[in-house]
């Protein structure tokens, strides 16, 4: 039977159109109008009213960024650790998981208390930072993968999925003569897609997006990763941007370091929207391709039927 619409299902319509559309404008406009202010040009831009467009159109603060010698290193450091730092923590995570889903793991109860405890309380950050630096892992790539091998709340949703798989696709198996690590690779990882795409995401955006690692652990420049080169580059902008506030209080020091930098087309805040735009564009192309898996494995992982 086909339901006749009337005037009251329109207005409804209506009002749900209009709120959508005002959500949408209020969750664009901020990011519409940090990439009108990273696009337009220094002076300008200090006179304030830069909303969706930019008026003086200036793209040197990202030739700021691209052209920074540290830069193309920051990239591929971040990249790596990612990339490496996701694949060995699914494996470790995944191995994990697999052997908590079973109930005639001997001591299953006793691990499992013992992955949810940490989750309330931590050592905290001087006796991490002491531990790591007598790994050696003090001034090593390896400090941003070891550390976070481990997530106990990935573990938890991990293991919650895999028994809600069917027991007799393991049972088969058996049957056949597939030892654990086949059926682990060659049935459960198959089987296990929207569960593995979510925990990749959490991890590939907390290596992506991680400073503090880099910042306490990490003093050669050589291995910095992204975040923490871009900080550097807003940081130098925001000190000329002193210096030239120094200098109309009549500075001469500040006057002659500011005088190198007038009529730059670039400040602090262009600078550090561009910077914005510039870490958040690889995880805004990579997110499409995980989202139709985010909300299954969530759902599925969380809850055990």
């Amino acid at each position: 039977m086909i339901h006749k619409r009337t005037a009251g299902d329109y207005i409804m319509d209506g009002t749900i159109i209009l709120i959508m559309i005002l959500v949408i404008a209020a969750v664009m406009y901020p990011f519409l109008n940090a990439l009108a202010i990273s696009l337009n040009h220094a002076e300008d831009t200090a006179r304030g009213g830069v909303t969706l467009f930019p008026r003086r159109f200036a793209a040197d603060s990202y030739k700021n960024i691209v052209t920074n010698p540290l830069i193309g290193r920051a990239y591929m450091i971040s990249i790596a650790r990612t990339v490496i730092g996701t694949l060995t923590a699914l494996f470790s995570t995944g191995i994990i998981a697999y052997g908590l889903a079973h109930s005639n793991l001997v001591g299953r109860k006793f691990y499992s208390i013992i992955c949810i405890i940490p989750m309330y309380f931590s050592g905290g950050i001087i006796p991490v930072y002491l531990m790591l630096r007598g790994m050696g892992l003090f001034n090593n790539f390896w400090v941003y993968i070891i550390p976070a091998q481990i997530g106990l709340f990935n573990i938890l949703l991990m293991r919650t999925y895999f028994q809600n798989l069917p027991i007799e696709l393991e049972e088969s198996a058996k049957i056949d003569g597939a030892n654990y690590l086949t059926i682990f690779f060659r049935i459960i990882v198959p089987c296990s897609t929207p569960i593995i795409a979510t925990i990749a995401l959490f991890v590939g955006v907390g290596h992506w997006n991680d400073w503090f690692t880099g910042n306490i652990y990490i003093v050669r420049q050589e291995l910095k990763p992204m975040m923490n080169v871009l900080l550097g580059i807003i940081n130098e902008a925001a000190f000329a941007e002193r210096m030239a506030a120094l200098a109309g209080q009549g500075s001469q020091v500040a006057t002659a370091m500011s005088a190198m930098g007038r009529g730059r087309p670039v400040n602090t805040r262009s600078v550090t929207m561009a910077t914005m735009f510039a870490t958040i564009i690889p995880i805004v192309i990579a997110y499409p391709f995980l989202q139709r898996f985010f909300v299954k494995g969530i759902m599925v992982g969380s809850v055990k039927g």
